[in-house]
Formats: C-alpha cells, sequence, structure tokens
C-alpha cells in the first residue's frame, strides 16, 4: 500500500506512483460510492479528488503539517518544494517517516538530474511534468515509475545505497590498467574523432552491476559528485538492470554460468519497462505491470497513460542529464551533459558524460538567476534604493551583461522575444527617471525575469527545437563499446562474480574473531568498504545459506536506520546491544595525514529535516563545512564505521577492533577514484 504523488497548489497531478495494492484499494472505495452502475473516472481525477483537502490547507495554512498518521495507519508525509506538493504514502508499515521523506528527496533528485534548472520555475516544471501530450505523458510516467522502482530495489538490497556511497571493486591492478586505458586510449581517440559533433567527454567510467570498476575524468572536467554519480548509478542501473536471484553466481558456478548467456542476466528491451512495485513484489520484474488499469473500460480512458503504446527510444540516443559542475569562479549546479550508457556485458556497462557544445548558455542563465534572487531578498527585506558600485549587488553591471546575452541570443525565436519584452520592462522600471525604480513594486518583475530565463534554459537543454541531434554518432559509440570490450574479454567472468564477492569476511576473521560485519564510509570523497552480503538460497558464503545472510542483512539494516536517527539528535558514537549481538557506530575526522581531529558537538536537526545521505541531500558536505570553520587551511575528512559483533565478545575487545579496523581498511585503498 503505497503511493508518491505530486501535485501543484490547484490539485492538479502532475506525476504519481504506486502500487498495485493502493491502486486497487483506492478503486475499491471509490466504487463503492458509485451510483447508478457509473463506471469509474480516471485514476488520476479520484486521486486529485482525494487528496485535494490536503493540498488545498497545505497551500493555504501558514505553518503546514509534514506528516500525520489516519485512523487506518496509514502514514503521510508532505513536503513542498516552491510550487509543488510532493506527498508519500504508505498503508502496509513498511515504511516509516524517514523512509517515506527519503523518497521524497530522492524523487526531486532524479527530478533535478532529468530537467536541471527548469525545476526552478514551477509553471515551467508543470508543463514538464504533465505534457499535454499523452504520449509523451506516457513515457515521461513511465520512466519516473522505472527510476523509483530501480532505486527501491537498490535501496533494500545494495548496501551502497543502504548508505548512499559509491562500492568500488577491490582490485587496484585492474583498476589501474583500467583507468589507463580509458585515459590514454578511448577518451582521446572518442575526443580527437570528427564525429563527436562537439561533444567532449568529460567523464568515462565502467560500472560492473552498481560497483565502479575504474573512474577517468578529463584534466578540464569538474569533479563529479557523488550525489551525481549515485544518481547516474540508478539511471545505468535502469537501463540494464540486473536479476538479483540469477546473477547471484557462486564462485564455482561461474564455468556454468559465465555471465554472458541470457539464462544468467536479464536483457531489457532499448526503453525503460515498468517493473514490479517496491514491496514485496521488487524481484517479479516478468509479473503483469503494475499499473495495468482493471477495469476494461478505464482502459481505453483518455488517461489510461500507462496502456499506451510507446514507441521505442534510439538507442544510440543519449540521455540529456543535469550535473553539478565546479568552476574557477563558483559552483554550478544542474549544468547540462549527455549520458552514454553502453552495455559490454549483461551486467558490466561502460557510462560516457559529455560537455555539449551550448553549455555555456547554462552557466550565463545560472548566473542571472542568481543575481535575480539576491535582488528579490533584498527587496523583500525592504533594501531598495538605487544600486551602486560599491554593492555587493552591482545591478549597472548586470544591466550590461544582460544586454550582451539577450542580443547574442537573438530574438528569432519565440523564447527570446519573450526575454526581451520582460527585460525592457523591467529597465523601464528600474532604471528611469521617474520610475518605481528598486522597491517592492519590483518583485513580480523579478519572478517574471527568473521564469523567462528557465524558459531560455528549456528552450536550449529541454525543448523539441533543442539541438538533440549533435551527440556522438553511433558508429563511434560502437568502437567504444568495441574497444572496452576487446580490453576486458578476459576479465568479465572474473568481475561479475567480483561484485558479488567484492570483499569477504574471511580475511578478516583471523585479525578480527568474533566480527560478523562492518561498513566504512569515505564520506569526504563519497566511497565505502564492506564485506559482500549474500542473501539467495541458492548461494553459500561464510555467512551460512540465504536465511542465515538474511536475517544478518536485516540487522544491518535496521543498524544503518538507528544510527541516522541518533546521529540526526546530535550523537556522533552509538553502541548497543540486540540479542546475540553487539552492534557499534563511529563518526569522526581526520586531517590529510590522517591524524584523528578533536571531536566536535553534531548539530541537532529537526524532525522535518532533509534525510542523513549523499544521494538526496548531502547531509555530509554540510557536516564538513561545518566542522571546517574551526580548521581553516586544513583539508578535513569525515569517516563513518559502523560494526556487528557477536555479543560474546567482551566490550573493550570490539572496541579495540574498532580502533584497528578503521586504521587498516582504507590503507590498500588511497589510489581515489573520485
Amino acid at each position: 500500500m503505497r503511493c508518491l504523488l505530486i501535485a501543484s497548489e490547484s490539485a492538479e497531478v502532475l506525476f504519481h506512483w504506486n502500487d498495485r495494492e493502493y491502486r486497487q484499494n483506492i478503486q475499491q472505495k471509490y466504487g463503492v460510492s458509485q451510483e447508478g452502475g457509473e463506471g469509474l473516472p480516471a485514476f488520476e481525477d479520484i486521486l486529485s479528488t482525494l487528496f485535494a483537502p490536503i493540498i488545498i490547507s497545505c497551500s493555504t495554512l501558514e505553518d503546514s503539517y509534514t506528516t500525520f498518521t489516519t485512523e487506518n495507519n496509514h502514514v503521510y508525509v508532505l513536503h513542498q518544494f516552491d510550487e509543488c506538493l510532493y506527498i508519500a504514502v504508505n498503508g502496509d508499515g513498511g515504511e516509516k517517516e524517514d523512509d517515506l521523506r527519503r523518497k521524497i528527496y530522492v524523487l526531486k533528485k532524479m527530478i533535478e538530474v532529468m530537467f536541471g534548472m527548469v525545476t526552478l520555475s514551477g509553471n515551467l516544471l508543470r508543463k514538464e511534468l504533465r505534457p499535454q501530450d499523452t504520449e509523451q505523458r506516457a513515457r515521461l510516467w513511465k520512466y519516473l515509475h522505472s527510476l523509483l522502482d530501480t532505486y527501491s530495489l537498490l535501496r533494500e538490497n545494495d548496501q551502497s545505497f543502504l548508505v548512499e556511497a559509491v562500492e568500488r571493486l577491490i582490485h587496484p591492478q585492474l583498476c589501474e590498467l583500467c583507468i589507463e586505458f580509458l585515459e590514454r586510449r578511448l577518451v582521446q581517440q572518442l575526443n580527437s574523432s570528427v564525429e563527436r559533433a562537439g561533444e567532449e567527454v568529460l567523464h568515462a567510467f565502467v560500472l560492473v552491476h552498481t560497483k565502479l570498476l575504474a573512474f577517468y575524468s578529463s584534466r578540464n572536467a569538474s569533479i563529479l559528485t557523488p550525489s551525481d554519480l549515485l544518481a547516474l548509478i540508478v539511471m545505468a542501473q535502469d537501463m540494464y538492470p540486473s536479476n538479483i536471484d540469477l546473477d547471484d553466481t557462486s564462485p564455482e558456478d561461474v564455468e556454468s554460468t559465465s555471465g554472458s548467456g541470457p539464462e544468467s542476466f536479464y536483457t531489457p528491451e532499448p526503453s525503460p519497462s515498468s517493473r514490479g512495485s517496491s514491496g514485496s513484489e521488487k524481484a517479479g520484474r516478468g509479473e503483469t505491470p503494475v499499473f495495468e488499469f482493471v477495469d476494461p473500460e478505464i482502459q481505453m480512458a483518455e488517461d489510461s497513460l500507462h496502456t499506451l503504446e510507446i514507441s521505442p527510444l534510439d538507442p544510440s540516443s543519449p540521455r540529456r542529464v543535469f550535473l553539478e559542475v565546479s568552476h574557477k569562479d563558483g559552483l554550478y549546479p544542474m549544468m547540462p551533459h549527455s549520458m552514454y550508457c553502453l552495455s559490454l556485458w549483461p551486467g558490466i556497462t561502460l557510462v560516457l558524460l559529455t560537455k555539449i557544445p551550448t553549455s555555456s548558455v547554462a552557466m550565463s542563465v545560472y548566473k542571472y538567476l542568481e543575481d535575480f534572487d539576491k535582488l528579490e531578498k533584498r527587496l523583500h527585506e525592504g533594501h531598495g534604493g538605487p544600486p551602486s558600485a560599491r554593492s555587493p549587488l552591482n545591478m549597472q553591471d548586470i544591466r550590461t551583461k544582460m544586454d550582451k546575452f539577450i542580443k547574442a541570443l537573438g530574438t528569432s525565436e519565440l523564447q527570446s522575444a519573450h526575454l526581451q519584452n520582460v527585460w525592457v520592462e523591467f529597465k523601464t522600471r528600474a532604471y528611469t527617471k521617474g520610475g518605481p525604480g528598486f522597491n517592492k513594486e519590483l518583485i513580480p518583475w523579478c519572478k517574471n525575469m527568473k521564469t523567462q530565463l528557465c524558459g531560455i534554459y528549456r528552450q536550449c537543454f529541454l525543448s523539441d527545437s533543442a539541438d538533440l541531434t549533435q551527440r556522438l554518432s553511433a558508429g563511434l559509440q560502437e568502437r567504444a563499446q568495441a574497444m572496452v570490450r576487446e580490453k576486458l574479454m578476459d576479465w568479465k567472468d572474473f568481475l561479475l562474480v567480483k561484485s558479488k564477492r567484492n570483499i569477504t569476511m574471511v580475511s578478516y576473521l583471523e585479525d578480527f574473531p568474533g566480527l560478523v560485519h562492518f561498513i566504512c564510509v569515505d564520506r569526504s570523497t563519497g566511497q565505502m568498504i564492506a564485506p559482500s552480503l549474500s542473501i539467495t538460497e541458492r548461494t553459500t558464503s561464510e555467512l551460512g545459506k540465504g536465511p542465515v545472510a538474511n536475517y544478518i542483512k536485516n540487522k544491518v539494516w535496521a543498524l544503518v536506520r538507528t544510527t541516522r536517527r541518533y546521529l540526526q539528535k546530535g550523537y556522533s558514537t552509538v553502541t548497543l546491544r540486540d540479542g546475540d549481538f553487539y552492534f557499534c557506530y563511529f563518526l569522526w575526522f581526520e586531517n590529510e595525514t590522517g591524524y584523528k581531529l578533536q571531536p566536535v558537538d553534531i548539530p541537532v536537526l529537526p524532525d522535518d529535516s532533509p534525510p542523513i545521505g549523499m544521494l538526496a541531500c548531502d547531509y555530509y558536505k554540510r557536516l564538513l563545512r561545518y566542522y571546517s570553520k574551526n580548521h581553516k587551511g586544513e583539508t578535513v575528512k569525515c569517516y563513518e564505521l559502523l560494526t556487528v559483533h557477536l555479543g560474546v565478545i567482551p566490550t573493550e575487545i570490539i572496541l579495540q577492533h574498532c580502533r584497528q579496523l578503521a586504521s587498516k581498511l582504507w590503507e590498500p585503498s588511497r589510489n581515489l577514484l573520485l
């Protein structure tokens, strides 16, 4: 019984995701109230009617509620982002408030990666999320459904998405070999080819399932943040999903199931497909689609988007993504890139991120959006008056640059003409003698300018008129695939097994007797190290058969949820006993030489704060910034360690293990890939 909804202030459904149980429950309840045998309305209309009171109350109340529980124990979590209200619902007890809040923020993150700065304009975002073209809407919603299903599946089964950090394959020689190949052969050849259509490969990395084998960034590329990288891994895994049950081969099975045959992996269609719900049915990827209507008449309704036949996308077509870029004059979020996701073999993927020729327009748009946002805040605070050159916001300089920017755009496009008209009106009101000048009357025109700038951004990078034909040619993509396949041909079976047995506890038991499991995360780089957790019935590991490993897995997942709650309340150390196990959690800071720094009080966060993690909202970046205030000029690193010990081990031995393990884990991994 799960639902996730985005609605406008007028209660229009902009997007909805729900499982079969929720859909059937709502339709049954709504059907009882029908009279005269009338058929059910479209499901979106039902949702709009049911959620309208909540949406209207949130938009009218000054201090609105963020969560509540109904009489039938349905948990609701709400969050207002500008003009869009996100509502997450759970009715089966499988998700708590924190889980629902995290799902809301993850959906927002994926939408930002997909639409960029258009998300800064509520009016434009509504048009993007609910396009008038029914087929386009169906394709978009189907893709968002699929991304949410993929993320939910990964979070419930993959430790890297549990703690929101990137896990890389631990094999230094092979990693170094692949990085050197990406740098000296692949990226150089791609960027020197005439078939790249003006695009430049900035980042290239190889994934084995969700684990990072090798990552290379060109010299003029910005660092790819862990948040963006995790989002891209979700998108790559969505394009080429792994079948967990069939992929979990044991080492003795490698010869019989090499990992390259159809019996071992699921190979998707070129266009993303909708899979099972995020609940108990996730593993059933071959089941009836979750969003299929039951009533045949409803299936024929105009808004029954999920029943439409969607034409497959061009496999060679890149996906436009918007990522954070660090430039010499500051950070620029949501800058346009092209993402090429090329399957090498089932389970092994090459991802290329390219800079598009017109990306400088996005940087200009962001600068002007910042300027008008600052001006709007100043006017709200009553700091009007004529701006001077000494002002932190030099409007004369902005005026000159904006005139040049609009002139460079030209007025041939309708959106450019709209921007010019609004800008002329803005100048008339702000700069003309006898005009209103810089006061609160200018606030609506600041908002209008921001909307028009977002419109230019949409026109250049998202609209049908945007030049999406400029891309690496299909032949160039095929050559890139062939080059990497040739390089990794002898390693592919090893890599597929290694991804499931990346680190085993056997190598640690001699030094740390009684240690059952651990997760260590370098929050400065967003990387993690943890032993593999095998949870299938057919696989044997040092934890035993499937049920035993699954029991340990559930304990680890519960420990992470518990430690996040304590971290939110300001605790950086947690030790607790649970039956036969003893759990420990530590968060600490070090300088660049590995010297442990003095602990400080961690800020206490309110209950409705963004979830602790790196994918949805980078909590650790803010934490590092907070701690570094007292260590200016010094590089500060942040680490986390979670351990599970047998409860019979004395406490002093457990704490000794934790200290030794923390110092040992990152020793062989000094060659950072991010």
